[in-house]
């Protein structure tokens, strides 16, 4: 969780607590931060990227969740404090469970060593799992790693918010003839997930590709593959965010 003792700091120091956030979200830049916690002797009390690193609802400082308030960056040391909610619930899948027939004919060793969210994701995609899911044979991965997003912008609300080259980094992207699909991966339970981490990626393909952007959230838990599709009424709406489908698998073949 963000430090709480930081960001009391902060919020004292720019007074941010008496700005109007029904009017307009609160710009702050990195350098402020870092002089409002200067002081501090822990890193995780001055360090901006722990600081502004609030994946879930329950990340973020109490002063944020007390004031219905979220973090999003809009450049490369800048951020906004937006009023509304931030996140996106991850319903949990009780649809009965699903036995998939892995397309491989042989045992991936390697798939056994480690437990990371990168790897299941690969065994997922190397089953064809992903393929058939999105029911789309022709994708293939294209997209990994870091990169920037173009100039956008987007609406929280009734307030304009306005964006460029802030990083992103989605666990895998695939193009097939028609469609990119996006996936955000986790290795643990989920219940929410700020929506940020799939409309960034989301805008950010729209703008670069004429295909079709889908976005996934995949989890492994135990022996179970866990799929949600999510997607967005208007793509110019961060709030418009819908779950599409999900499904759950056991896979069954060489690796089983």
């Amino acid at each position: 969780m963000a430090s709480n003792e930081s960001w009391e700091k902060i919020f004292e120091d720019y007074d941010i607590i008496s700005h109007d956030f029904d009017k307009e979200p609160f710009h702050l830049s990195s350098s402020q931060i870092k002089k409002s916690c200067q002081d501090f002797k822990k890193v995780a009390q001055k360090e901006v990227r722990i600081l502004c690193k609030q994946d879930s609802r329950s990340d973020r400082p109490d002063i944020f969740i007390e004031n219905d308030l979220f973090l999003l960056p809009v450049k490369n040391g800048y951020y906004v404090i937006v009023k509304g909610e931030g996140y996106v619930d991850i319903a949990d899948i009780s649809t009965p469970l699903k036995t998939y027939s892995s397309k491989l004919d042989f045992k991936l060793e390697t798939s056994e060593v480690g437990d990371s969210e990168m790897q299941h994701l690969d065994f997922a995609y190397a089953s064809s799992l992903i393929r058939t899911f999105m029911n789309d044979e022709s994708l293939v991965l294209t997209i990994r790693g870091r990169k920037y997003t173009p100039e956008f912008s987007f609406n929280v609300g009734n307030q304009l918010i306005k964006t460029k080259s802030v990083q992103t980094e989605v666990d895998a992207g695939f193009e097939g003839r028609k469609n990119v699909v996006l996936i955000e991966a986790k290795n643990s339970k989920t219940t929410n997930t700020i929506i940020r981490q799939l409309f960034y990626p989301y805008k950010q393909w729209k703008l670069r590709t004429h295909k079709d952007v889908f976005l996934l959230f995949f989890e492994k838990r135990k022996d179970i593959f866990y799929i949600w599709q999510f997607g967005f009424t208007d793509e110019n709406n961060y709030n418009s965010i819908k779950l599409i489908k999900s499904d759950r698998y056991l896979i069954d073949g060489p690796n089983a």
